[in-house]
């Protein structure tokens, strides 16, 4: 399982900055932005999926970790 933990963290990763890039498409940029439909802001609908999705990736990856650990606690 150690063997393929880079790999499961780049497709947890993956998968939570498109989620969150998904999820930020309902949110009116339009509302706080002078120009919505600019290319500074889907940047910035861009960078805020990376964070937002890498934040969310790390914890179920740290959430991965502590359970492979607290399984060896137990044996």
């Amino acid at each position: 399982m150690i063997d393929a933990y880079p790999l499961i963290n780049i497709v947890i990763t993956i998968i939570c900055i498109a989620v969150s890039w998904w999820g930020l498409q309902a949110f009116r940029f339009d509302l706080f932005l002078k120009k919505a439909d600019s290319p500074q802001a889907k940047l910035l609908q861009v960078l805020l999926s990376i964070f937002l999705g890498s934040g969310v990736a790390r914890f179920f990856m740290e959430y991965l970790s502590s359970s492979l650990l607290l399984g060896r606690l137990f044996s």
